[in-house]
């Protein structure tokens, strides 16, 4: 057990280290971005990066949570890890094939994009690179030094290309292409590191279909999560001008970004649990308390220092150009303690258990709820409306998480509710 907790306090370390390269880099490559490309490049870059984004959930098809739960579950059978790596690795070749073929025909369609070929170009690329890097395996296997140093050193490599190759509006296509060359280097070598570690079977069409059939609920998870999750830019792209997706595409990177300092304690516990849910019930209920309590009580204090400090933020990382995005900025300062509320009392309890069905029907209800927000607050509001659009959605969310919760699994009221219930009676 001592070496189980050592294993996992050293993987936390390493997505942290991860992590802050995800947070500090940003820290570099914003201001610049902002300063060169102004509301209205950035506002294509995002339209475009959104559209990347969605096509990594397709080629990501939900293997990051499926492909890592069955890879915990069986970490002690390497010829059943082999067969998943196979599945899984034929399963995204064959569904970013097909990706590229709907995109490129797609794209004639939208402005940002018919107009610069490039800019589709580095999008796609973008997204092929990210999709098929092979998280699931090293978190599975709980190795997550060695995908957070291949993640960090593509971040410091795409960060030195940015200064190189990006200088005035016109390059907001190279933007986006700096970000897809050294993902596409990290995930290379990621996927060679994961086939030396385990041999592959082979991706015959069974092992493809089983990887597809295994993965196809999360992907419903992903993909309806996405829809008021990494594709809010480009819809409003579809209703209002670049610029104002310009004020609010660096809101919602800035909010969730906070909340993102919390990622590599869910991404850490998240195989954890896995494992134990299948064998030690009361261990993996344990285990699932203690982090929902870190994570919501960081949720509190980073989204009050994102409300707070919203002037600040905006002054330092976009300049005075970008003045709007304070008030939308503002309007998103929940989503930390929201998102933390999702996956610590939601997804890290309702997904180790098996309970994908649930989860699906929240996300699914939650995606139709922020597109039809959407497109009754951004033509009239732009950017917004967009925002209260995505809070509103997110606020669904958890608390359809959390009413779930505590329907399948009763003790997170005494546990965990309880404190909360006493004081609202004590002050009553």
């Amino acid at each position: 057990m001592q070496r189980l907790r050592g294993r996992l306090f050293q993987n936390i370390l390493a997505l942290y280290g991860a992590q802050a390269g995800r947070k500090i880099i940003p820290l570099l490559s914003i201001p610049y971005l902002a300063r060169t490309l102004g509301p209205g490049g950035w506002g294509t870059v995002a339209v475009a990066t959104a559209l990347g984004d969605l096509f990594v959930i397709v080629i990501e098809f939900g293997f990051n949570l499926s492909a890592t739960r069955e890879i915990a579950r069986n970490r002690d059978s390497p010829g059943r890890c082999g067969e998943v790596m196979g599945g899984v690795l034929g399963a995204q070749a064959l569904l970013a094939t097909m990706g590229i073929v709907v995109l490129t025909t797609v794209a004639q369609w939208i402005p940002a994009l018919r107009h610069d070929p490039r800019l589709l170009a580095a999008g796609l690329a973008y997204a092929v690179a990210n999709g098929m890097a092979p998280i699931w395996f090293f978190q599975g296997l709980e190795r997550m030094r060695t995908s957070s140093a291949l993640e960090v050193s593509g971040k410091l490599a795409s960060l030195a290309a940015l200064f190189v190759f990006v200088h005035r509006p016109g390059d907001a296509w190279k933007a986006l292409l700096v970000a897809a060359v050294p993902a596409l280097v990290a995930s290379t070598a990621g996927l060679t590191l994961a086939l030396r570690a385990i041999p592959c079977a082979m991706p015959s069409p069974r092992l493809i279909r089983e990887a597809l059939r295994m993965g196809w609920p999360m992907f419903l998870f992903r993909s309806s999560e996405s829809l008021y999750g990494v594709g809010n830019a480009f819809l409003l792209g579809l209703f209002a001008p670049a610029r104002f997706v310009g004020y609010f595409s660096p809101a919602e990177k800035i909010s969730k970004a906070a909340f993102g300092l919390l990622n590599p304690i869910r991404e850490a516990i998240y195989p954890r649990l896995s494992h134990l849910a299948a064998r030690r019930h009361s261990d993996a209920a344990y285990l699932a308390k203690i982090s929902a309590g870190v994570m919501i009580a960081g949720g509190v204090v980073l989204g009050g220092g994102v409300m707070i400090f919203a002037p600040f933020l905006v002054k330092l990382l976009l300049g005075t150009q970008f003045g709007p995005v304070i008030t939308v900025l503002r309007i998103m300062a929940p989503l930390p303690l929201l998102l933390s509320i999702t996956y610590a009392i939601g997804l890290q309890w309702l997904l180790p258990l098996g309970r994908d069905r649930v989860v699906n029907r929240i996300i699914l209800s939650a995606a139709v709820l922020n597109v039809t927000l959407s497109v009754l607050l951004a033509p009239r509001f732009q950017h917004i409306g967009m925002a209260v659009a995505v809070v509103t959605s997110e606020a669904f969310v958890s608390l359809a998480m959390v009413l779930a919760v505590v329907k399948i699994s009763p003790f997170w009221i005494s546990k965990v509710a309880a404190p909360v219930v006493e004081a609202v009676e004590g002050r009553a």
